[in-house]
């Protein structure tokens, strides 16, 4: 019974937030809630949502005090030169910008953590997408999948759960799984290429004039239709029909019916008004920067980021004492600070709120003991035969569990009961520990990972439009990393 209003429970979910029938924060607390009343333990209810909140109180202070640090470091110019570099380096070629996003949110994620790393890279990348008129889904998509891939690394997270539920050498788990991660993120730049190639068919082929020079890189863009003709922009205080341009997660998919060189989609995506809040990031104007602190900010951002990775303390606690440093040295003044953390109100609220809603869903699904009924019956519907294939059977397994569960319900739960069912068919645990990291690259878009809700929140994207995008190319590349293990002779 348990089994089935899991599955029940989480299909609800993800069926109503894609058909847009209900918020996220709102799904996630009230269809557990009903669930469990289903489970006849509604009367423990509050119990389970308090050791949820419990659990991910510190995330939710972590992201709270990170988009405090990310948003203070993009007000006073810090990503400024980051995002001028990435726009002549890709020249305003909407191929260039995804494989260029895909390329960011790769070497940023080697911080190990996902909510920086889609920090960084929607700040970098948003004013560009907005600019060209691109999906925001398609960063979005990309950004997960390659941050995805990466968060198999040691001090991600995952390797580091795998090394400890099964007793082992984190370096003996991943050393030898590079190849086959190094083809996974291949595939994710092979897909950007593509998908790229599609966003340039919707909205043509745009180029800047004067890419010899810097100069007039930001004031406006010139939009080239497949045949040739060139259309100037629209001013910088136009506004497209219709906004088809805008790059809002309404904007139609890729490959859309949007012609390339249309109103709505070159010509429209042009420019936009100075003020627009897509263009924060690049306005050379406005009164938050701080250009003689530059040097400040950089060389705080890389200490906190170093130690972040050497872990010299908790990751909520790093970031508070950043945002604080942050705040007083760029804006002494008190009003300064006010208006500066008003300004990143909106985005703390919704992040945080997703965050503890996402404890109602997680705590539910623990506390009634659907998670471990669940992982029960699909380790016990794999047939006899497949003993000695359970290297297989774990990396395939990893998709939908790693998706439909944490790392911490899935590693430690689910995984040591795989490695017995393995080790009864000669099958080592080191095989079934690398198995088990194929299915990050899906993992890192799932409702139950909060530093998706800071992607689909910074980035204005609907969760439940990146879901229905990203869902499909992610589990794609954890299968290119499954086969390409097997091929290798890794799993």
């Amino acid at each position: 019974m348990l089994t089935f209003l899991g599955f029940a429970m989480i299909a609800t979910f993800l069926v109503l937030i894609m058909l847009k029938k209900m918020s996220p924060i709102a799904a996630l607390v009230l269809i557990p809630a009903l669930f469990c009343v289903f489970a006849g333990k509604g009367a423990h209810l509050g119990d389970y949502v308090i050791d949820g909140v419990g659990k991910l109180a510190p995330t939710a202070a972590m992201l709270m005090f990170a988009i405090v640090y990310f948003g203070v470091m993009i007000d006073v110019g810090l990503f400024d030169p980051i995002v001028r570099g990435i726009l002549r380096f890709c020249k305003a070629d909407p191929m260039r910008v995804v494989v260029g996003t895909a390329v960011l949110a790769a070497i940023v994620s080697l911080d190990g953590d996902g909510s920086t790393t889609f920090m960084i890279t929607v700040s970098a990348m948003y004013p560009l997408y907005k600019r060209l008129g691109l999906s925001l889904v398609v960063m979005t998509g990309v950004a997960a999948t390659a941050n995805g891939v990466m968060n198999t690394l040691p001090w991600g997270g995952p390797t580091a759960r795998a090394a400890t539920a099964l007793k082992l050498d984190a370096a003996d788990i991943f050393v030898p799984m590079i190849p086959a991660l190094a083809v996974g993120l291949l595939c994710v730049f092979v897909l950007a290429y593509v998908l790229g190639l599609r966003e340039r068919r919707r909205v043509g082929s745009l180029v800047m004039p004067g890419e010899a020079g810097a100069e007039a890189e930001e004031e406006f863009l010139v939009a080239v239709g497949p045949g040739g003709r060139t259309d100037t922009g629209a001013q910088p205080d136009a506004k497209a029909p219709g906004g088809g341009g805008s790059g809002s997660a309404t904007d139609p998919a890729p490959g859309s019916s949007s012609g390339p060189g249309s109103a709505a989609g070159a010509g429209a995506a042009s420019a936009a008004a100075p003020g627009d809040d897509g263009f924060q990031g690049l306005d050379p104007d406005r009164p938050t920067l701080r250009p003689r602190l530059y040097w400040f900010n950089a060389g705080l951002t890389v200490a906190l980021l170093a130690a972040m990775i050497m872990e010299l303390l908790p990751i909520p606690v790093l970031f508070l004492l950043g945002a604080a440093l942050a705040l007083t040295v760029n804006f002494p003044h008190m009003p300064d600070q006010k208006a500066r953390i008003a300004a990143h109100a909106d985005n703390v609220l919704n992040v945080a709120g997703m965050v503890f809603a996402a404890a109602v869903f997680t705590g539910v699904l623990s506390g009634t003991g659907m998670v471990k009924h669940m992982a029960d019956w699909l380790v016990g519907a794999v047939p006899e035969g497949m003993g000695p294939h359970m290297a297989l059977v774990t990396g395939l397994l990893s998709l939908p569990l790693t998706y439909f569960m944490s790392n911490d319900g899935f590693y430690f739960g689910v995984l040591p009961v795989l490695a017995e069912a393995g080790a009864a068919h000669g099958v080592s645990s080191l095989e079934i520990a690398r198995a088990s990291l194929v299915g990050q690259a899906l993992h890192m878009s799932s409702p139950l990972v909060p530093a998706v809700y800071v992607l689909v929140g910074m980035a204005r994207v609907e969760f439940g439009d990146h879901t229905r995008f990203t869902v499909k190319w992610a589990a794609l590349t954890s299968l290119v990393v499954l086969a390409a293990g097997m091929l290798f002779g890794i799993i």
